[in-house]
């Protein structure tokens, strides 16, 4: 009898990065916890045919790097590492923090650096990615940390969990297929649109998009997901966004962010909380103050902030905004370290115009 465990393997090995024989995936664990899931995967990229490679690692030795390394380590990358970007076929990474605050009082400029030495593997995965040569998933297990984060019980998270990953219902990839093709009428559409205008608390910005490619996430890279989204033009984002939700990076948090963007460039950040976090991200490097993607989030499963990522850039109702590094695939040409998602509520009278035309109100789609 399969095990859920069984059930989201399949999804990740089958679906999302599509294992085929001879296959070197790389199977990567980022806690104990992961331990199910990880076997789960192994066993499916055998039977499918592949070589499976398993990285698993201590979650506190990152705090423990920061703490110690020095300049030279802090800049240094193991050829191993580097060997396995250029050389895996399928990447699926496999999250359960215990501790979500692990990194939160980390040497911000230690972090800074170490974003700096390890920002071209990122780049090389997003580039393979785009030509094809390489596919890759990030997914969660649900632990008692990120069940204390989103202020649930242990139980209440694991089934919101399960539910935003459709692994409640008997075909989860069905379920995928069908956001799929809903979110790719609007991609489509959207690959028309020259201009994009959001206006709501304290915004009003517009993006340039044309020529750029819009892309329905379907669980192929994150699990769960349901998102349409782009990279806008570079030097053509201007207008001030105001993000209503926490921003979470990296086990920190940033509340209140507002942000001011002339040319496509952050000329000015203040936060209500973890201001000198956000400036610190922000000046990571010389891409950092720039846009690497705007996106809708369509999954509605996900209706609250859960401090995790993964899940909030999804919600149902919100948009997102990188700054940082964009994806080669949508016609993206800004190079980070950094690609930090920030969300924002659209439920409360948020607007979406597409060259003049209202697309979307209130959290919804109107096209």
């Amino acid at each position: 009898m399969k095990t859920i465990w069984d059930k989201y393997a399949e999804v990740l090995v089958d679906y999302s990065v599509d294992v085929q024989k001879g296959d070197l995936v790389q199977i990567r664990g980022t806690s104990v916890y992961t331990k199910e899931l990880v076997k789960a995967v192994y066993k499916r990229v055998l039977e499918r045919g592949g070589h499976p490679i398993v990285r698993t690692s201590i979650e506190d030795l990152s705090d423990t790097f920061i703490k110690l390394a020095t300049d030279e380590q802090l800049d240094y990358v193991d050829p191993v590492t580097k060997l396995e970007y250029e050389t895996v076929d399928k990447f699926i990474s496999i999250g359960g923090p215990m501790n979500t605050k692990n990194m939160a009082r980390a040497d911000l400029q230690k972090l800074s650096r170490r974003g700096k030495a390890t920002k071209f593997l990122s780049e090389m995965l997003m580039k393979r990615s785009a030509e094809g040569s390489a596919k890759w998933v990030i997914a969660d297990v649900p632990t008692h940390a990120l069940a204390q984060e989103a202020k649930m019980s242990f139980d209440e998270y694991s089934d919101f969990l399960f539910k935003s990953c459709y692994l409640d219902l008997d075909d989860p990839v069905a379920k995928l297929r069908e956001l799929d093709e809903k979110q790719t009428k609007w991609a489509n559409y959207l690959d028309r649109v020259k201009k994009l205008h959001i206006i709501g608390e304290k915004t009003d910005i517009t993006f340039g998009v044309e020529g750029r490619k819009w892309i329905s996430c379907s669980g192929l890279n994150n699990y769960p997901d349901g998102e349409v989204f782009t990279s806008p033009v570079e030097d053509d984002i201007n207008g001030e966004i105001y993000f209503d939700f926490p921003q979470i990076y990296r086990g920190n948090e940033a509340h209140g962010v507002h942000l001011f963007i002339e040319n496509g460039k952050i000329i000015k950040a203040t936060a209500e909380r973890g201001e000198d976090f956000l400036n610190a991200m922000l000046d990571m490097d010389e891409g950092s103050r720039g846009i690497g993607e705007i996106a809708i989030g369509t999954n509605d499963e996900i209706q609250d902030v859960t401090g995790n990522i993964l899940f909030d850039e999804k919600i149902g109702g919100s948009i997102h905004m990188a700054v940082g590094a964009s994806y080669p695939e949508t016609g993206g040409k800004n190079v980070s370290g950094l690609h930090w998602d920030m969300i924002k509520n659209m439920k409360n009278g948020g607007k979406i115009f597409a060259d003049d035309v209202l697309i979307y109100e209130n959290g919804k789609f109107i096209i």
